[in-house]
């Protein structure tokens, strides 16, 4: 079964930093386009930010613009996404999605972008 993981996960006070981990379970990420996704309960899925697979161009909510930061490392087949400055409401669960290489990451942020998606990992920012 292909299936990204996360981890990196867990309890933050405002102001601190996260970061998470996408690595692929049956396969490897690199050929994937790769968003990061966080959802709260009552709450749609809402797109974070995304990477390309081809050129590693990305996207990102504006709400996170200046704060997180998506990148990945290939030799070790994982993407990762750096949250700086967390707020309480960033608080949530993140999930990792891989999708094909051939949409632009300009439209990287609709999940229905993505095939493959993970359990997800709980990040709470609170004092």
């Amino acid at each position: 079964q292909l299936q990204p993981v996360e981890s990196g996960g867990g309890l933050v006070q405002p102001g601190g930093s996260l970061r998470l981990s996408c690595a692929g379970s049956g396969f490897t990420l690199d050929r994937y386009n790769i968003g990061w996704f966080r959802q709260t309960p009552g709450k749609e899925r809402e797109g974070v930010s995304c990477i390309s697979s081809s050129d590693g161009s990305t996207n990102y909510a504006d709400s996170v613009k200046g704060r997180f930061t998506i990148f990945r490392d290939n030799a070790k087949h994982t993407v990762y996404l750096q949250m700086n400055s967390l707020r309480p409401e960033d608080t949530g669960v993140y999930y990792c999605a891989a999708g094909p290489p051939h949409f632009l990451v300009s439209y990287g942020l609709g999940p229905h972008n993505y095939d493959y998606w993970g359990q997800g990992t709980q990040v709470t920012v609170s004092s």
